[in-house]
């Protein structure tokens, strides 16, 4: 009996030996980007700071800095990709900011050489090389679609848009010139990655090829420069047949942080780029 009561005494010692405690730590708060103390640093590959990028941000209109300040890891990993192309593709060439007389593309390329690929309106039309790819795989893409992308004005120098423009002045008078042609030195094409599409007029929105660019054409890195309703902004009238390439990179940003305005994005990119190329590690 006394052997059988140490043994129960034994087992009820054994049942309330104090157990391990668990140490795991409870889980830290993740702060919001909005929270973040500006001296984090976002994005391991800049040196870029939380303060730093709203201080930069400040001049932005709200809608963007809002769309980046949202999600910053994210936007300068984009940005990141941007800086690893050509820097002529996103170079800001409006009214304000022209491109110098002797400027013309060291890679151009004739277009006739394409034409078991490509649907030319004309002959002797050119465009930069570096473009050529994406060119070619939307055209392909297009055709899988059962739509015909016909192009119908690519490069123009410097002495081509001035004659251009002052045909336009002539004909149309210079107010309406003004809305539609640009000056020499202030025209995209002369960067050898803007064409224009089908029948450069209005009607080409509501045309297949129309519809489909304005819905399929950023995929491959080209950007609707003159949207409707943003005469305000370009400069220029709605023109659903003008888009120029700034690569898939560039369009993914636009898309994202810029509302899909190719303006808003290279103004800021001329604003900014070099802030981000200098801070990236």
């Amino acid at each position: 009996m006394t052997a059988l009561l140490l043994i129960l005494a034994g087992c009820s010692a054994g049942a309330s030996a104090p157990q391990p405690q668990d140490v795991t730590e409870a889980p830290r708060e993740v702060l919001s980007p909005e929270d973040l103390p500006d001296a984090h640093r976002p994005h391991p590959g800049f040196s870029l700071t939380m303060g730093e990028l709203r201080q930069l941000l400040a001049v932005e209109r709200p809608e963007i800095r809002g769309s980046i300040l949202r999600r910053p890891q994210a936007f300068l990993e984009d940005v990141r990709r941007v800086l690893a192309v050509d820097p002529e593709l996103l170079w800001l060439v409006d009214k304000q900011t022209p491109l110098p007389e002797d400027y013309a593309p060291a890679d151009l390329v004739e277009l006739d050489r394409y034409r078991d690929r490509l649907v030319l309106n004309r002959e002797g039309m050119q465009l930069r090389a570096t473009i050529m790819p994406s060119l070619l795989a939307m055209a392909e893409a297009a055709r899988q679609d059962g739509i015909i992308l016909d192009l119908s004005s690519a490069y123009r120098s410097y002495q081509y848009q001035e004659w251009l423009f002052g045909y336009w002045v002539e004909t149309i008078g210079l107010e309406r010139a003004e809305r539609s042609s640009a000056r020499p030195g202030t025209s995209q094409h002369q960067l050898g990655t803007a064409i224009d599409f089908g029948s450069i007029t209005g009607p080409f929105a509501e045309h297949p090829a129309g519809r489909w660019l304005a819905a399929e054409a950023h995929r491959f890195g080209f950007s609707l420069s003159y949207p409707r309703d943003f005469e305000e902004i370009t400069g220029y009238i709605f023109e659903p047949w003008h888009f120029r390439y700034l690569s898939p990179a560039g369009t993914v940003i636009e898309q994202q942080y810029f509302g899909g305005i190719q303006q808003f994005l290279l103004e800021f990119w001329d604003r900014h780029g070099e802030t981000f190329r200098t801070s990236m590690r």
